[in-house]
């Protein structure tokens, strides 16, 4: 689009978003979908505001001079829901289906650095379980790429001949090392308040029953930055370009707990987030240095 809307310092408001949120779109069941090519900007944000320590605190990062690698999200957050809200998108915002995430961070944003964000559409693939589409998050520092992601969602459609049984899973692998991880079931209204993403699944078993869930249930990105917190303080954790891939498989009920479990090698990493029985597989992942 040519009218591209860019905000300066400040995010478009969160509450005027919510209520565009709601509204119904029109008749979305069939193939022929396209999404528009929507873009959005944020210019000179910077990435000390009121919530970087509470987000740290309900994430588990650590104090360190350095932004955590999914604070950028946070920020591009409103420009996500601005493009999502649009009248020109055609899909039901709530209902869509968050499936991968990746993260590329080129180099350790510093705490106060100010940053140039710019969001878009794309990647529009239909996919066996319905359409799938990308939101591309680009964020800069003096002009200069530092911090790129990638998150694919889904929305469901009906598939015409597709009357088989899912195919069995492949066997778990178990990785050498695991840690335990709680979720209270609190966290997703104490994630909302820091991320800006209050989807009613994610905030009381009440409003997650509405959508057909028994408990409500933790946001995938609040998953993928607490393991991320953890990893960073185990030995062999380097500070540098990485990048960092999440693919969101089974929900983390409210309140839950589950099992990061990882291996390192020399310049990658596999991890996964596994229910407390260690048997099925909440999100897995890979972290790739270089």
């Amino acid at each position: 689009m040519s009218d591209v809307p860019i905000y300066r310092s400040h995010p478009p408001s969160l509450w005027s978003l919510y209520g565009k949120a709601v509204l119904p779109k029109g008749k979305t069941t069939t193939g022929d979908l396209t999404i528009p090519g929507l873009s959005a900007g944020l210019v000179g944000v910077s990435t000390a505001n009121n919530n970087l320590k509470r987000y740290q605190k309900v994430c588990g990062f650590s104090q360190q001079t350095h932004a955590p690698i999914t604070w950028p999200h946070i920020l591009a957050f409103p420009l996500h829901l601005k493009l999502l809200t649009e009248k020109a998108f055609p899909l039901p915002l709530l209902g869509l289906v968050h499936l991968r995430n990746t993260i590329t961070q080129h180099r350790p944003i510093g705490i106060g650095e100010t940053l140039d964000i710019d969001v878009r559409l794309d990647g529009q693939t239909q996919g066996t379980k319905g359409l799938e589409f990308d939101l591309v998050t680009e964020a800069r520092s003096a002009g200069k790429l530092v911090w790129e992601e990638v998150s694919t969602n889904l929305f469901r459609q009906p598939q015409q001949g597709d009357k088989g049984k899912p195919g069995k899973p492949p066997e778990l692998e178990r990785y050498p090392n695991t840690l335990s991880i709680n979720a209270p079931e609190s966290i997703g209204r104490q994630y909302a308040k820091v991320s800006g993403d209050r989807n009613p699944i994610h905030l009381h078993a009440l409003t997650a029953k509405a959508f057909g869930f028994p408990r409500a249930i933790a946001h995938g990105m609040w998953s993928k930055a607490q393991v991320l917190a953890l990893l960073e303080q185990q030995a062999g954790w380097k500070n540098e370009s990485v990048s960092v891939s999440c693919q969101f498989k089974k929900p983390l009920f409210l309140p839950g707990t589950a099992q990061l479990n990882w291996r390192a090698g020399e310049g990658d990493w596999d991890y996964q987030l596994l229910n407390a029985k260690g048997d099925a597989p909440h999100l897995t992942g890979n972290i790739t240095w270089g």
